[in-house]
């Protein structure tokens, strides 16, 4: 026999025409949350595809063991209406796994609402190398992000105020001032300075009237909720109707943002030096790489915990309240 009690099936004692209708007859027997293990002797990888293309995204894929010799794979079927997670709810319980999009290029802030799947499927990339690197990711990035998920969203709000809106704030200017000195003097012989020039003005026109909206009207509305939850206040009518609505404005504007600074990184070539730049250039590119950087860690904090948290809270009260 090929199976056990333990629900493992060895297709090595098979003949190759035998094993993928094997795999799916044992499959569709597994009831909701039961896996099935396979043992082979080399990867796997066809059959994942094989069988999200014939039944569906309705399995999880683990690798348990990955050869040479011998290759293992747990495949659990999911349980109805268990929906696969975004790449920001991914990113919002671990940050370390943020690490592991940023290295396939793949966007869990402004793009955070796809799933690995389809944000792989966007980019061709390997889905499973990369599922397989998120299971591993604690072992990748040791140290512990700070526990945003697990943050009031006052605070939350005060700390994304006081760490990114005051990095942006003092760093913005400095970039744009480098933006405009390096386009001067090396622009005619890289004409992608001045596209790089005019994308950082508008990034910074955009994000400081954005800030002005958040800090002045959605965090403290979000902050109202919360006192208002509290202490068993009466919330006001807020004159934008439900938090939606701004939300949904903010979001847009980070994805303009986002799509200014993806723009930037296009042009500079992945922010890849020439041999005639100097210090001025150098440091540019080096700012704007950091800055990027903050940003996706800034927006994903609003797009995937603050504002799916705000909307909740907002929900619940006036449920309570009715």
């Amino acid at each position: 026999m090929q199976t056990t009690q333990q629900n493992i099936l060895n297709v090595t004692l098979l003949e190759p025409r035998q094993k993928h209708p094997a795999i799916f007859t044992h499959f569709d027997a597994l009831q909701e949350g039961e896996s099935l293990t396979i043992h082979n002797d080399h990867d796997p990888k066809p059959l994942y595809y094989q069988l999200l293309g014939e039944r569906g995204n309705i399995f999880k894929w683990e690798y348990l063991e990955q050869g040479p010799e011998v290759w293992k794979v747990r495949i659990t079927r999911n349980n109805t209406g268990e929906r696969e997670e975004t790449l920001g709810q991914i990113a919002a319980k671990d940050l370390r796994k943020a690490q592991i999009f940023k290295k396939y290029g793949l966007d869990f802030c402004c793009g955070g609402k796809k799933t690995v799947k389809q944000a792989c499927a966007d980019k061709g990339l390997d889905v499973t190398k990369i599922e397989q690197e998120l299971q591993h990711a604690d072992k990748y990035f040791s140290t512990r992000p700070l526990p945003y998920n697990d943050w009031s969203l006052d605070f939350l709000a005060d700390y994304i105020v006081n760490t990114h809106h005051s990095y942006v704030k003092k760093s913005l200017p400095e970039i744009q001032g480098y933006a405009a000195k390096v386009a001067q003097v090396h622009g005619d012989k890289h004409p992608e300075l001045l596209a790089i020039h005019q994308l950082v003005e508008e990034i910074k026109a955009e994000l400081s009237a954005h800030m002005i909206k958040e800090e002045n009207i959605l965090f403290p509305y979000i902050k109202e909720l919360v006192t208002s939850k509290n202490n068993a206040q009466t919330m006001h009518v807020a004159h934008f109707g439900t938090i939606q609505n701004p939300i949904a404005m903010m979001e847009m504007e980070h994805e303009l943002v986002g799509k200014n600074l993806e723009e930037i990184r296009t042009l500079s070539n992945n922010y890849a030096l020439p041999q005639d730049a100097c210090a001025s250039y150098s440091l540019l590119y080096r700012m704007l790489d950091e800055f990027e950087d903050d940003l996706h860690t800034h927006v994903h904090l609003e797009n995937n915990i603050l504002f799916p948290k705000a909307l909740e809270f907002e929900k619940q009260l006036n449920n309570e309240r009715a």
